[in-house]
């Protein structure tokens, strides 16, 4: 499978470039929406949570504590939301190419993580820049992003797959999931901290797999620590459940998907 996808690397390369390239056709600044975009996201939420509203975060005295905190969340939740909701539509979005074309299917799935994580990478690299410059850079522990997003990419993929699959064959699955996210995203602590919920509604929370990566974002990005490695193991676990059951699905239905096509 590997070896497959490494021929095809040009293929995966041509396809997210031009899917840059589409993305700001016939647009007068082109690529430069790319960084204007989450510049301006970042400093509003800077300026306003920070300087105008002076929202603090419980027991962390910075200026830009709530506003480092939002963003470490809103970008990373970004990201998923992203791969997810590409993922979900991309054999509908591509049903010309898996008929006519023999390739390797996975490429797209590829193509899709390709896409957002440049995307992604131009945006935190903006983030990482002001956090340099305001004096909040978290240190040596910056470097345990890179653990933290792999687990991230692998859940969202191992997830899109499955509803991409599925949703082939069942189109509501696609609407629902859509209507899903956008309750996910506010039962995920990214705007509001955890600790101001209830013990309760914090129980309920945990089994969500998406709070424990939120936390070792914020963790690391707000106050410069490790994350607790040991509760991003469920999570992990999920992830590699999904990618696993996403192939399988994905191997056994890719003839009937051709044809549902």
């Amino acid at each position: 499978m590997f070896h497959a996808l490494w021929n095809y690397r040009s293929f995966i390369a041509g396809s997210v470039k031009r899917e840059f390239q589409l993305k700001y056709r016939n647009s007068i600044l082109g690529a430069a929406w790319t960084f204007l975009n989450p510049l301006a996201m970042i400093i509003v939420y800077t300026v306003i949570f920070s300087q105008i509203m002076r929202m603090k975060l419980p027991e962390v005295d910075s200026t830009f504590a709530y506003s480092i905190y939002l963003c470490a969340g809103l970008l990373t939740w970004g990201l998923f939301a992203e791969i997810t909701t590409r993922a979900q539509n991309i054999f509908l979005e591509n049903a010309n190419l898996l008929k006519k074309i023999n390739f390797p299917r996975l490429c797209l799935p590829v193509t899709v993580v390709a896409g957002a994580g440049l995307n992604f990478a131009i945006i935190f690299g903006l983030f990482t820049c002001f956090l340099i410059l305001s004096g909040n850079f978290p240190g040596w522990t910056y470097l345990a992003l890179l653990p933290v997003l792999a687990v991230q990419i692998a859940f969202a993929i191992g997830l899109g797959i499955v509803i991409g699959v599925l949703n082939v064959f069942f189109r509501d699955v696609g609407q629902l999931f859509t209507v899903v996210l956008q309750f996910w995203f506010w039962l995920t602590p990214i705007v509001y901290p955890i600790s101001i919920l209830s013990e309760r509604v914090r129980g309920m929370i945990a089994f969500n797999p998406m709070t424990q990566l939120m936390a070792a974002y914020q963790t690391i990005l707000v106050t410069g620590q490790w994350p607790d490695w040991i509760s991003l193991w469920p999570v992990t676990a999920l992830a590699l459940l999904l990618c696993s059951w996403g192939m399988l699905l994905f191997r056994r239905s890719a003839g009937e998907m051709v044809d549902e096509l």
